[in-house]
């Protein structure tokens, strides 16, 4: 068990071994004085060594204080609790390291003030800009050496270059037209799930179907059907077409179908809609 404060002069147990050396003073003297009557010297040497072994008997105590099983001892006498013992370890190794960080931000402090000396002395007190790089010398250009391209300028070879490439550029046009004639158009269609109700339980709705299928107009195609109950008997028709969106328009289908065949249907909804 390690003990922080072996080393520090204090004595929390004075008043303790003071007291306990004033009893034994008095037993002593209460023992030893029919002794110190009868004889003077006899009873000074007999001082001198129960002092000396009074003494012998503090510093004894004394170590056995501090080499308590449990550790050094408290001022009630008692062992001190571990917990305080790392807990006085931690703060003194704390200390150390916050006394060696601030040795050494003193020593980088006293480099920064070194370094910034010994730059103002290079400069003359003021800070030393780095030098600027030199602007490029311009090109100078010779006025005695004659223009060579104007010389040299041809005004057919030049034309007929710029005739041939347009030519090109036009058999490119006209190749990259023919080659988007010849790819498909896409098409734009639909999906679409119509339910189809009638007005009561007793409407055919075998006609109904039959009517509505009959309709024919260019960009729509009639698909599968089926019957659908609704409540108390009723039906409804589901029938799936697929529509050309720049040719069919939806609503117009709708009304269509509900205007010409108002005697069997009631109402027509969109159920389904989706792209193909």
């Amino acid at each position: 068990m390690a003990a922080p404060l072996l080393h520090d002069s204090v004595w929390f147990q004075q008043q303790k071994y003071e007291s306990a050396e004033a009893v034994y003073w008095q037993k002593i003297c209460s023992t030893s004085g029919k002794a110190l009557a009868g004889s003077a010297s006899a009873s000074s040497s007999s001082l001198k060594t129960n002092i000396v072994q009074a003494r012998k008997q503090i510093q004894n105590a004394l170590k056995d204080i501090w080499n308590y099983p449990n550790g050094p001892c408290d001022s009630t006498g008692g062992a001190m609790d571990p917990t305080v013992v790392k807990r006085i370890e931690s703060l003194e190794k704390e200390n150390k390291e916050m006394k060696k960080k601030a040795a050494d931000m003193q020593a980088l402090v006293k480099r920064l003030e070194d370094r910034i000396s010994a730059l103002e002395k290079q400069g003359g007190g003021k800070v030393v800009a780095a030098p600027a790089k030199p602007a490029p010398a311009p090109v100078a250009v010779s006025k005695d050496k004659p223009d060579d391209d104007d010389d040299d300028f041809d005004v057919f070879g030049s034309q007929s270059e710029d005739d041939e490439e347009d030519e090109v550029k036009k058999k490119r046009v006209e190749e990259y037209k023919a080659k988007k004639s010849k790819k498909p158009e896409l098409i734009a269609k639909s999906s679409i799930i119509l339910e189809v109700k009638p007005w009561d339980d007793e409407t055919d709705l075998k006609v109904m179907e039959a009517s509505v299928r009959s309709v024919e107009k260019d960009g729509l195609l009639w698909g599968a059907s089926k019957l659908v109950d609704i409540a108390f008997g009723l039906k409804k028709l589901q029938i799936c077409c697929v529509v050309e969106d720049e040719k069919i328009s939806v609503e117009e289908l709708i009304e269509e179908i509900t205007e010409n065949f108002e005697e069997y249907v009631q109402s027509v909804d969109v159920a389904a809609f989706n792209k193909i």
